[in-house]
């Protein structure tokens, strides 16, 4: 009888241990974000600081076109709702439905690289012209790596999420989660950077 209620004990401290081994993985991730997010804030301070400091020259400003960027933040602002959504289908246990959304999403952000391609090689300056054309290679093409990596992740997790073999399922949502959360960040971080680049 000590024996079983030992066993007990046991399985019940083991199961708050993983409880909160999921609280420290969340805040984690989120620290790693804000980490990230400091690192595009410097992007966006030297990016304003030479554009305030030291503005190009006569016949050397450049007006950066707006139909693609824009497009490209509508797709980003649709794939968080698409992912939104993958969500709420893993809580009602739809794993096809959850599927799906996920391909939806990455689509998206497939789309949205495709067109930052084809921005890049209809844009009236290279990588090495002046600091600006440096500047603006530089927050764009990481923000770019961004997506591919989110991109990547969200196809794993789709794989993960298949009905029956699926390790994702809605009692373990953790790597959907903190997947949906890098992506919604990293759209926010997108809206922050077609403000500076594309408006002001």
């Amino acid at each position: 009888m000590t024996t079983l209620d030992s066993s007990k004990e046991i399985k019940k401290n083991e199961r708050k241990e993983s409880e909160h081994h999921e609280d420290f993985r969340m805040f984690g991730l989120i620290t790693f974000l804000i980490a990230d997010g400091m690192t595009f804030a410097g992007f966006f301070a030297a990016y304003l600081t030479y554009k305030a400091v030291n503005p190009l020259p006569d016949g050397a400003i450049y007006e950066l076109e707006l139909p693609i960027p824009t497009l490209n933040t509508i797709l980003l602002l649709v794939s968080s709702a698409t992912f939104h959504k993958a969500g709420k289908a893993l809580l009602k246990n739809r794993n096809s439905d959850t599927q799906k959304w996920l391909m939806v999403t990455a689509l998206l952000g497939i789309t949205f690289l495709i067109c930052q391609l084809f921005e890049y090689f209809n844009l009236p300056f290279g990588l090495t012209d002046n600091l600006f054309a440096s500047t603006f290679y530089a927050l764009t093409g990481f923000h770019g790596l961004h997506v591919t990596l989110g991109t990547l992740m969200i196809l794993i997790i789709s794989w993960q999420t298949r009905p029956k073999e699926g390790r994702i399922t809605n009692q373990n949502m953790f790597p959907l989660e903190a997947v949906e959360l890098y992506w919604h960040f990293v759209d926010g971080i997108w809206v922050i950077l077609f403000i500076i680049l594309y408006l002001l």
